[in-house]
């Protein structure tokens, strides 16, 4: 049964002609996804569409535990082929989840398959696609081209090596840039700082290291950092000497004064991003503690969180307000992952603007809330509380090649909601006022705010 047409997720004329007239063509800009930068140097060749497909997608992991399967066939030592065949018996019964259209989605965009997956047609797919992968124009690299990607910025703890990323954007001849993934530095691993080589156990040494690898991450074009601050963050302001002194207690500090420690680290990162110019990423709110058991069987990634409850929005006023008054606030986005912080925190994007720049941006719909309806939310919110026009549009936040289609998604929905509006009469049929407002949203308000003011 053929499901993606031309017209999929476009309901009249005007959305139609915003799509296929202004958005469909705008370069893609992918400012937060989990690719594998060694994927890239390598411009890997996927040798069956199992791996590249399934078998590290934890969105499709989660759907496969909703319908029962058994772990054994989701992160367990089923083969690529076993795990591909689960899949696929399962994708006519997501209808209503979004990982039913991005599936149907990528087939079509990437394969030109027209079927909704199934059992009945998985053969037929695994040798289709297998055929495919085997020529060079299906590596890693020539797909991300082949979907319209402009720039692509990766996720990277402090301590990789970034170096990786310019031999991948001369490789695949697309600018691939690293993002700090921070959350080690605010963790204390003991093994984890041992590997940073700190001078002395201090919290002077601790930052000059940090600061260390900062420089580095910049000299190898970083433009961007993300933090989780996860359910239940509390920002507590407190001086150098005092978080010294919580410093040389670690591994004996109680929860409070835990927090007040990683609270001095935050507002000391965020003053060192701002030096930078980089963009300072806030994922805020998810609940990573729930199945202990699906923990130690798929790892913190394995697709089993869920949204936590609302953000302090005094604990995150007091940080940002804090690095306001010292002059030394980044570039923020906000990315609430309870839909209870979307009116604050877009609302919010519109208390820190200086000097004629934005400094706060909403972010777009994010994990458990990139679907139709999240989506439709986002820009609803972005409209009603903040700027739609300012928004930054959509980024893929995954570890899969695939999921760049995500884009076209995104597209196709705002598209669509706008068409919507104008043919209520709640927007003017205006195509050159509407025109200049997709290419902007789906394009340029990423690369001129996050890539090129400096």
């Amino acid at each position: 049964m053929r499901f993606i047409d031309d017209n999929f997720l476009l309901e009249n004329d005007y959305s139609r002609t915003l799509y296929f007239g202004s958005a469909r063509d705008c370069p893609i800009v992918d400012f937060h996804n989990h690719l594998p930068v060694s994927d890239l140097c390598e411009d890997k060749q996927y040798h069956d569409i199992g791996t590249l497909w399934v078998c590290s997608d934890p969105y499709k992991h989660r759907a496969m535990r909703l319908m029962g399967l058994d772990e054994r066939v989701i992160s367990g030592e089923a083969t690529s082929r076993e795990k591909f065949n689960a899949w696929c018996g399962i994708v006519p019964y997501l209808i209503g989840n979004p990982l039913f259209h991005w599936s149907c989605l990528e087939m079509k965009r990437f394969f030109n398959f027209d079927d909704v997956p199934e059992t009945g047609n998985a053969d037929m797919i695994w040798d289709h696609c297998n055929k495919l992968l085997g020529e060079k124009s299906y590596s890693v690299d020539s797909l991300l081209r082949n979907a319209g990607v402009l720039q692509a910025t990766t996720s990277d703890d402090l301590l990789d090596d970034t170096t990786r990323h310019r031999k991948a954007s001369e490789v695949s001849r697309i600018d691939i840039s690293p993002s700090l993934r921070a959350d080690s530095i605010l963790s204390f691993n003991p093994s984890w700082m041992d590997r940073l080589e700190i001078e002395e156990m201090s919290l002077e040494a601790y930052l000059n290291a940090v600061s260390r690898h900062l420089d580095l991450f910049a000299s190898n074009g970083c433009r961007l950092s993300d933090h989780a601050l996860d359910n239940g963050f509390v920002y507590i302001a407190t001086t150098f000497e005092k978080a010294s002194r919580l410093f040389s207690r670690l591994g004996s500090l109680c929860p409070a004064e835990t927090a007040e420690l990683k609270s001095f680290i935050l507002g000391w990162l965020g003053r060192q991003y701002a030096r930078r110019n980089w963009v300072m990423q806030l994922h805020i709110g998810a609940e990573r503690w729930t199945s202990s058991r699906l923990r130690l069987a798929a790892g913190p990634a394995g697709g089993f969180a869920c949204p936590g409850s609302a953000c302090d929005i005094r604990s995150l006023c007091d940080f940002l307000d804090g690095l306001d008054k010292e002059g030394e606030m980044p570039k923020v986005i906000l990315y609430p992952l309870n839909p209870s912080d979307n009116a604050a925190l877009a609302t919010l994007t519109g208390s820190f603007s200086q000097s004629g720049v934005q400094k706060v941006k909403f972010g777009p719909a994010w994990w458990f809330n990139d679907h139709i309806y999240g989506i439709e939310e986002n820009l609803e919110i972005l409209s009603s509380y903040s700027l739609l026009s300012q928004s930054l549009g959509m980024t893929t936040d995954s570890r899969n090649v695939l999921s760049f289609s995500r884009h076209e998604y995104f597209r196709r929905i705002l598209c669509n909601w706008l068409g919507n509006k104008v043919a209520k009469g709640y927007l003017p049929a205006d195509f050159d006022l509407l025109d200049t407002i997709v290419k902007d949203i789906c394009y340029r308000n990423a690369k001129r705010w996050i890539y090129e003011q400096r």
